[in-house]
């Protein structure tokens, strides 16, 4: 059941592996290349959550790198970007000053929630990052560790309400994995879906859901603040010193949250060539690359017909493991 998520985790390794970073060199050639006078940035969810930190982190590099002279950002969330999408595609069809950020979840999302409008509807122009999910639960649990989880999961799946991002997503597939793991359907998860990281970490922090799963970056400061504890990490390697992974634990998944921009449909070859070079631009700039390890976010660089050829695999093992384990 594991092996088509594992394998579309070591495939995207592989792909990101093949890419080198830049010389610090070409890096400050990037700077003062101005790409966009103005860009507008769309993020079908809510602020707070991972999509809506890879755009802000964009703004955070590029702005004073001059490659963008200022950037205006629409949040528009619900169902895992199913209810945005279709306004970015109707809304911004052709501009060359429009971009959207999204990834693994709306792939997951959008099936579940059989959405007319899918990821297949946008221009791919580039994969940024990847990034570890972290299982956690709130300080004052009487669940100590993964172990701990893992057996209220197999005693009793609904009594476990756990929060995550939308319905489909890799919060939600993650937990339906977790529960197949241990010899029961994952259609008897308590699965409760928010719109955005922000409210996600309040229902947990609340006791309004015994565990949550997100980005590890979106618990991050809870965690280190003891407001929360991270009973697992669901990559290849420790995120956190601290925290176990899933296989570490002897729970055979690994599962990565990959984000990345998209151009709308019906853009001119001039604009996603545009893009393409802002996207290399970025990536090039040592903030860049600092910025990704503070957030805790893999380099997962992949643009033109890689990534394309990526998102068209991640699309057909995402249905694979979504019909796996009974979400689809």
């Amino acid at each position: 059941m594991n092996s088509h998520l594992i394998s579309r985790r070591h495939a995207l390794a592989a792909m990101g592996a093949g890419v080198a970073l830049p010389l610090l060199g070409s890096a400050a050639g990037a700077q003062g290349t101005q790409r966009y006078s103005a860009l507008n940035l769309f993020i079908p969810a809510a602020p707070g959550g991972g999509w809506d930190g890879l755009g802000r982190a964009i703004e955070q590099v590029a702005r004073p790198a001059g490659l963008v002279g200022s950037m205006q950002f629409e949040n528009v969330g619900g169902a895992g970007g199913a209810v945005g999408l279709p306004r970015f595609v109707a809304q911004r069809r052709g501009r060359p000053d429009a971009l959207m950020v999204a990834g693994a979840v709306m792939v997951g999302a959008t099936l579940t929630n059989k959405s007319p409008v899918t990821i297949r509807d946008v221009t791919p122009i580039a994969r940024l990052t990847d990034e570890t999910s972290a299982i956690v639960v709130p300080a004052s649990s009487e669940i100590r560790d993964i172990k701990g989880l893992m057996d209220a999961l197999k005693a009793a799946p609904g009594a476990v309400a756990v929060g995550g991002g939308s319905a489909g997503g890799i919060d939600h597939i993650l937990l339906g994995m977790l529960i197949k793991s241990v010899g029961r359907n994952a259609r008897e998860a308590s699965y409760v879906a928010f719109a955005g990281g922000g409210p996600a970490q309040a229902a947990i922090l609340g006791g309004q859901v015994k565990a949550g799963i997100s980005g590890y970056s979106e618990f991050a400061e809870q965690i280190k603040a003891g407001r929360m504890r991270a009973l697992a990490t669901s990559g290849e390697t420790r995120i956190d010193p601290n925290v176990p992974t899933l296989k570490e634990s002897g729970i055979d998944i690994v599962v990565g949250n990959w984000r990345g921009v998209f151009a709308p449909p019906g853009v001119s070859a001039e604009a996603r060539a545009n893009h393409g070079r802002f996207m290399a631009d970025l990536r090039a700039l040592p903030a860049w690359k600092q910025l990704l390890e503070t957030r805790g976010w893999e380099d997962a660089f992949l643009d033109g017909a890689a990534f394309e050829e990526f998102l068209k695999r991640d699309i057909e093992s995402t249905a694979a493991v979504l019909k796996d384990i009974g979400l689809l």
